[in-house]
C-alpha cells in the first residue's frame, strides 16, 4: 500500500492537468532542445497485502478485530493480571494456537501474492535504446520507452502500437484476462509508423503523444500522435482504443510488435480495475459476534453480582477467609446466499456461435453451421423456403462477407500447397465469425483483407475485390456497424448491420414488415438477430463524408460525440435486405440452473462487459428473462434522448420507481409471492449509465440517484448489467452488500476480469474455464461448470448452513450449561471464587469430552437427502434471512441451557440434603458434588446432540458413545492414581466412590431425563404435526431452530 501511494505521489505535476504528453523513445522532438525526463510512476505491480515490516502489527490488528479473539484476549489478560482460581493457560494456549495458525495461513497466502508480483515485475522485456534491443526487467520500463513484444507474450504495460511485422501495421490480441473475451481483437498502428519494423528504424522516430490521464475504462482512449520530420511540420494522427494495447492482454498470430509505453505500473487500466483483497465476514460470524456481546454482558453481570456479594459476605465477621485453595477460530461463508452475480461469457455461455438461419426480403433460408475449432462444418442439406430474387440473395451474402471486422489466419496444409490452405477466421466478436461462415455455406467466401482490399469468392468461384474506404465501428448507442467499400467498377456502397430497433428507422417503411415477422420469431426463440441494409453513395457525397470523418477522428475533445454525429448522418435512407439469426450456445444446464436459483428465492444479476443486445439475447436464452418479463432500460440509448443526460436519467428513475411501487406490495416479505402473481420486471443498465448514477453531481437535484436505483433493483426479478468494466462489477457487488439487512452476495466468473467481483462478494466462486485460472485462484470455491452452482448452493450450501448454525448455537448452549452451575455455586460458597469443577474437567470439557460429537455433526449431518434438496429448490428458502441464527432460535437455546443448568445444580443440591449417601454413613464433599453435576452435564449435552442428529453413520456412533465412554474412563483414571506433580489429591477415588452409591446412579439418570424431557416432548409434537401436514415434502425433519414459513409458496 505504501509503495502504491509512493508511486502515485511520484507522478508529480502531471496529475494536475487533464492530459499527459509522452515523448516516444524519451527523445526530444526538437534537435536544439535537451530532453527533460518526466516523472511518472514506475512499472511495478503491487497486489500483496503485507510487507515484512507491517505483517505482525497489521495481521494482529485484523485478527483482534474479531470479537471472539478480542474476548478471549481480555479473558487471558484478566487471568494473568488478577488472582483467579484457574490458570491463564486454559484460555491463553487455545488463543495463541488460533492466532498463530491464522497468521501462518494469511502470511503464506500473501507470500504467494508477493511471488506472483515478482514473477511479473522481474519478467524479461526488450526495450529499444540507441537503436539496440536492451534486455531489462519489466519493473524498469518507463513511460516513453519503446517496447518490443513477441508472439504469445503478455504486454508489460499499456502501449500505443507503432508497428508490427505485418505490412499493414495490424496485430491480433486476446484480452481474456481483462474483459473475459477469448476472441482475437485487431489493433492498428497509424499509417506513418507502420514501416518502422526494425530497432534501427524505430529509434529514428521523433514523435510526441498527447493523451488523457489514466482512467479504468477499458473501452475508452483518446489521444493524438504528432510525428516530426526534418523537412516538414508535425503530422498529427488520431489515436483511439484500436491503437492501445493493454497490459494483461496477449499478442497472438503476430510475430512481433513495437509499442511505446503510455501508462505503467499501478496506472495501467488493468491495475486501476484491480480490487484489492478485503477481509470477508460472513453472516454466521456476524451472528456469533452478536451472541458473544450478549454472553459477554451476561458474564460481566455475573462477575459484578458475585464480586458485590463477595464483599458483602466478607463484611460480616468471621466470613473474611477464602473458601478455596489458591494453588488449585476464520470460517468461510456458509453459502446462505441472497444475491448471485454471474459473468456471461464463458460462465453462462460456451462463447461459441452457431449460424441458424437468415431471411432475405422475407424469404427464409435455413441450414445448420457449427463452429468447430475455427472451421466451418455443415450438417445436413440446406433448406430453402420460397427463394428471393437471385440478385438480392447475392447482395445479402456480399453484405455478410464485407460488413465485419473479421481477419484471416492462413494455416498451410501438410503438403504446403497454398491452394489447399484452410482459412481460419479471427474476430473480436464470435457472432461475426458465425455470419461469415454462414455466407460461406451459401457459396460466398470471405478470403481476407489485402492492402486495404477485401476479397470475396462468389458462388461462381470468381474473386471479387472491394476497396475498404471506412469502417463505422459498432457502439452501444448506435447498436449497428457499417462499412463503406468501392467496387471494381467504381461504385461506392455502404453496408450496414445492426439491431432491428437501430436499423428499421433508417430504411424504407415498406421494406420492414416482411423481415420484422422473422426477426420477432427468432428473438422469441432466444436467437441473436441482426438486420442487414445497404445504400449507394454518390462520389460527391462521399467526398463530403470522407472529409467529415477525418475531422472527427482528429478531435481530442468530444471525439466520440463528433464521430457519432457523422455516423448518424451517413447511415440514413438505406434499403433493407434481410436479417440473420445466430445462437450463442449456452453451457449445459445453464437455463435449468438459473430457474432453480429463481425458484429458491435468489436474485440473479448478470454482470458482463459484452454489448447489450448480445447479453440480452443470452439472458432470454438462459431464462433469466422470461417472454412475459417487462424490461426497464437504463442505458446510454435511453438517456441520449435528452440534451442533459442526468435530467433524462432522473425522469426514468422516477418513472420506473412509480411503476414498480404501484405493481408490488410494500412488504418485502411477500415480494417473492408477488412475483408469481404480478407482472415480472427485469432491469438493464450499462456501464456509462451506472457511472452517472454512482457519480452524480452534488449540485444536481438528482443526487439521490443511487437510492432510487436500488429501490428499482429490489423490485425486479432479474438485473442485467452490460458493458461493465471489472471495477464496475465490484462496485455493483459492494452497493448490494451495503443494502439494509446486509444481504449475502455470491459472485461467479471464469476470467481475470471477474477477480474484483469475486473478491468483493461474500462468496467468490471461480470456474476453471478457457480464460485461465485467475478466477479460480482468487475464489473461495472452484467449480468446473456453471451448472454445478445448483448443487453447491441448494444442497451443500443448505446443509452447510444448517450444520454451522447448529454448531454455533450448540457451542453457546453447552458452555452456558457448563458455566451456569458454577455461577449458582457462588451463592453457596460465600462468593469466594471456589471452583465447582476440578481443573482437569475445566480444561477437558471443550477439548475432549464434548468436541468430537459436534465436529462430526457439523461435517456429516444431512437432515434432508441431497437429491431432495437439489430437486426442490424451494427448500432453500427455509434458511433465508439467516433463519437459524435469529433472535428466536438464540433465545430458545439460551433458555434451554438455563433450564438444564438449573436442573443440574439444584437437582444435585437437593440430593445432598440427605445427611449420608452411603450405607457406611460417610458424607460426600464438595468435589463429589461438582463431579455429579459435571457428569450430568456431559451426558445431557451429548445426548441432546444425539437427539438432533438425523443422519447416522458409524462415525457419529463412534464419537458420541465413544466420548461418553472416554469421560467415564478418564474420570476413573484421573481419580484412581496419586499424581506426584499435584500437591493436593482432591479427586483421588472421588468418581469411583460416587458411583458406588445407588442413589447417585438414580439421581444422575433422573436429572438427565428431566433435562431432556422438554426436548423429547417437542420432538414428538413436531413429528405429529409433520405427519398430519398436507404437503409433507416441504415440511423438513424437525430442527427446533429451523424456520417454518410458507415463503410465499405453500
Amino acid at each position: 500500500m505504501f509503495r502504491r501511494s509512493l508511486n502515485r505521489f511520484c507522478a508529480g505535476e502531471e496529475k494536475r492537468v487533464g492530459t499527459r504528453t509522452v515523448f516516444v523513445g524519451n527523445h526530444s522532438v526538437s534537435g536544439t532542445e535537451a530532453y527533460v525526463a518526466q516523472r511518472f510512476c514506475d512499472n511495478r505491480i503491487v497486489s500483496s497485502k503485507y510487507t515484512l515490516w507491517n505483517f505482525l502489527p497489521k495481521n494482529l490488528f485484523e485478527q483482534f478485530r474479531r470479537i471472539a479473539n478480542f474476548y478471549f484476549l481480555i479473558i487471558f489478560l484478566v487471568q494473568v493480571t488478577v488472582d483467579t482460581p484457574t490458570s491463564p493457560v486454559t484460555s491463553g494456549l487455545p488463543l495463541f494456537f488460533v492466532i498463530t495458525v491464522t497468521a501462518i495461513k494469511q502470511g503464506y497466502e500473501d507470500w504467494l501474492r508477493h511471488r506472483a508480483d515478482n514473477e511479473v515485475n522481474k519478467s524479461t522485456v526488450y526495450i529499444i535504446e540507441n537503436a539496440k534491443r536492451v534486455r531489462k526487467e519489466s519493473e524498469k520500463i518507463k513511460v516513453g520507452d519503446v517496447v518490443e513484444v513477441q508472439a504469445d507474450e503478455t504486454f508489460p504495460c499499456d502501449l500505443i502500437l507503432l508497428s508490427s511485422c505485418t505490412t499493414d501495421g495490424t496485430c491480433y490480441v486476446t484480452t481474456a484476462s481483462l474483459d473475459g473475451e477469448s476472441n482475437c481483437k485487431i489493433h492498428y498502428a497509424v499509417r506513418d509508423t507502420i514501416a518502422l519494423c526494425t530497432a534501427e528504424s524505430i529509434d529514428t522516430l521523433r514523435a510526441a503523444i498527447e493523451c488523457e490521464q489514466p482512467q479504468p475504462d477499458l473501452y475508452k482512449f483518446v489521444g493524438r500522435i504528432n510525428i516530426y520530420s526534418n523537412s516538414l511540420e508535425a503530422v498529427a494522427r488520431s489515436l483511439g482504443p484500436e491503437n492501445l494495447l493493454l497490459k494483461g492482454a496477449t499478442l497472438k498470430n503476430t510475430e512481433k510488435i513495437y509499442g511505446v509505453a503510455v501508462y505503467t505500473g499501478m496506472e495501467t487500466k488493468m491495475a486501476l480495475n484491480y480490487q484489492g483483497k478485503s477481509q470477508k465476514r460472513s453472516a454466521v460470524e456476524k451472528s456469533i459476534n452478536a451472541f458473544l456481546i450478549v454472553y459477554l454482558f451476561i458474564l460481566l453481570t455475573k462477575a459484578a453480582v458475585c464480586t458485590t456479594l463477595k464483599y458483602v459476605w466478607q463484611s460480616t465477621p468471621y466470613n473474611d477467609e477464602p473458601w478455596y485453595n489458591q494453588k488449585t477460530q476464520k470460517e468461510r461463508e456458509t453459502l446462505k446466499v441472497d444475491y448471485v452475480f454471474t459473468d456471461k461469457t464463458g460462465t453462462l455461455t460456451e462463447n461459441s456461435m452457431e449460424f441458424i438461419e437468415c431471411c432475405i426480403d422475407g424469404h427464409k433460408y435455413k441450414g445448420v453451421t457449427q463452429e468447430v475449432d475455427g472451421l466451418s462444418q455443415t450438417d445436413g442439406p440446406l433448406t430453402y423456403f420460397d427463394k428471393a430474387d437471385k440478385n438480392r440473395e447475392e447482395l445479402f451474402l456480399r453484405a455478410l462477407c464485407l460488413c465485419h471486422t473479421v481477419e484471416i489466419k492462413t494455416n498451410d496444409a501438410v503438403d504446403g500447397a497454398a491452394e489447399s490452405a484452410e482459412l481460419t477466421y479471427i474476430s473480436s466478436s464470435p457472432d461475426e465469425i458465425a455470419l461469415v461462415k454462414g455466407a460461406k455455406k451459401y457459396g460466398f467466401t470471405f478470403l481476407g483483407n489485402r492492402n486495404g482490399h477485401m476479397r470475396v469468392e462468389n458462388q461462381r468461384k470468381e474473386i471479387e475485390e472491394y476497396e475498404l474506404l471506412h469502417t463505422l465501428n459498432f457502439d452501444a448507442v448506435r447498436r449497428r456497424m457499417s462499412v463503406i467499400v468501392k467496387t471494381q467498377e467504381g461504385d461506392i456502397l455502404l453496408f450496414c448491420k445492426g439491431a432491428d430497433s437501430a436499423v428499421f428507422p433508417r430504411v424504407q417503411n415498406h421494406e420492414i414488415e416482411l423481415t420484422k415477422v422473422h426477426v420477432e420469431r427468432n428473438a422469441m426463440d432466444g436467437y441473436r438477430t441482426l438486420c442487414v441494409a445497404f445504400k449507394e453513395i454518390a462520389p460527391d457525397d462521399y467526398e463530403r463524408i470522407n472529409r467529415q470523418l477525418i475531422e472527427a477522428k482528429m478531435a481530442l475533445q468530444d471525439r466520440e460525440e463528433k464521430m457519432e454525429k457523422v455516423f448518424d448522418d451517413i447511415e440514413t435512407n438505406m434499403n433493407l435486405i434481410g436479417a440473420t439469426a445466430v445462437e450463442d450456445k449456452l453451457q449445459d444446464q445453464a437455463a435449468e440452473t438459473i430457474e432453480a436459483l429463481h425458484a429458491a428465492g435468489l436474485k440473479v444479476w448478470v454482470l458482463t462487459g459484452d454489448k447489450m443486445e448480445t447479453a440480452k439475447s443470452t439472458c432470454y436464452a438462459c431464462r433469466l428473462f422470461q417472454t412475459n418479463t417487462e424490461l426497464l432500460e437504463l442505458t446510454t440509448k435511453t438517456t441520449e434522448e435528452s440534451e442533459r443526460k442526468e435530467d433524462r436519467l432522473h425522469e426514468l428513475l422516477i418513472e420506473y420507481r412509480k411503476k414498480l411501487l404501484h405493481e408490488f406490495p410494500k412488504s418485502t416479505r411477500s415480494l417473492k409471492k408477488a412475483w408469481t402473481e404480478h407482472q415480472e420486471y427485469g432491469l438493464i443498465i450499462d456501464g456509462s449509465t451506472l457511472s452517472l448514477i454512482l457519480n452524480s453531481s452534488q449540485d444536481s437535484s438528482s443526487n439521490n440517484y443511487k437510492s432510487i436505483f436500488l429501490q428499482i433493483c429490489m423490485k425486479c426479478t432479474a438485473v442485467l448489467c452490460c458493458r461493465m468494466a471489472p471495477l464496475q462489477k465490484a462496485q455493483i457487488v459492494r452497493m448490494v452488500k451495503n443494502l439494509k439487512g446486509s444481504p449475502i452476495t455470491l459472485s461467479i466468473g471464469d476470467g481475470a476480469n471477474d477477480v474484483s467481483m469475486i473478491l468483493e462478494s461474500h462468496v467468490g466462486i471461480g470456474i476453471k474455464g478457457k480464460e485461465g485460472r485467475q478466477a479460480a485462484r482468487n475464489s473461495d470455491y472452484s467449480v468446473p461448470k456453471f451448472k454445478h452452482l445448483k448443487k453447491l448452493l441448494l444442497a451443500h450450501g443448505h446443509l452447510y448452513y444448517v450444520r454451522i448454525a447448529h454448531l454455533v448455537q450448540y457451542f453457546f448452549y453447552k458452555n452456558l450449561c457448563f458455566i451456569l452451575p458454577q455461577f449458582l455455586y457462588q451463592f453457596f460458597c460465600g462468593f469466594s471464587q471456589q471452583p465447582l469443577y476440578d481443573a482437569a474437567y475445566l480444561t477437558m470439557y471443550n477439548i475432549c469430552f464434548t468436541s468430537l460429537p459436534i465436529l462430526a455433526y457439523s461435517l456429516l449431518e444431512q437432515h434432508i437427502n441431497i437429491d431432495t434438496l437439489t430437486s426442490d429448490p424451494r427448500l432453500y428458502m427455509k434458511i433465508s434471512g439467516n433463519a437459524m441464527l435469529q433472535l428466536g432460535p438464540f433465545l430458545y437455546w439460551t433458555f434451554l441451557a438455563a433450564f438444564e443448568g438449573t436442573v443440574f445444580f439444584f437437582g444435585t443440591y437437593f440430593l445432598f440434603q440427605t445427611a449420608s449417601l452411603e450405607e457406611n454413613g460417610k458424607v460426600y464433599g464438595n468435589w463429589t458434588f461438582g463431579t455429579i453435576v459435571f457428569t450430568v452435564l456431559v451426558f445431557t449435552v451429548t445426548l441432546k446432540l444425539a437427539l438432533d442428529t438425523r443422519f447416522w453413520t458409524w462415525i457419529n456412533h463412534f464419537v458420541i458413545w465413544g466420548s461418553l465412554a472416554f469421560y467415564v474412563f478418564f474420570s476413573f483414571f484421573w481419580g484412581g492414581i496419586i499424581w506426584p506433580f499435584l500437591k493436593q489429591q482432591r479427586m483421588y477415588f472421588v468418581f469411583a466412590q460416587m458411583l458406588s452409591s445407588v442413589s447417585t446412579w438414580l439421581a444422575i439418570i433422573l436429572l438427565i431425563f428431566i433435562s431432556l424431557f422438554p426436548e423429547i416432548l417437542l420432538i414428538v409434537l413436531k413429528n405429529v404435526r409433520r405427519r398430519s401436514a398436507r404437503n409433507p415434502n416441504l415440511e423438513l425433519p424437525m430442527l427446533l431452530s429451523y424456520k417454518h414459513t410458507d415463503s410465499g409458496y405453500s
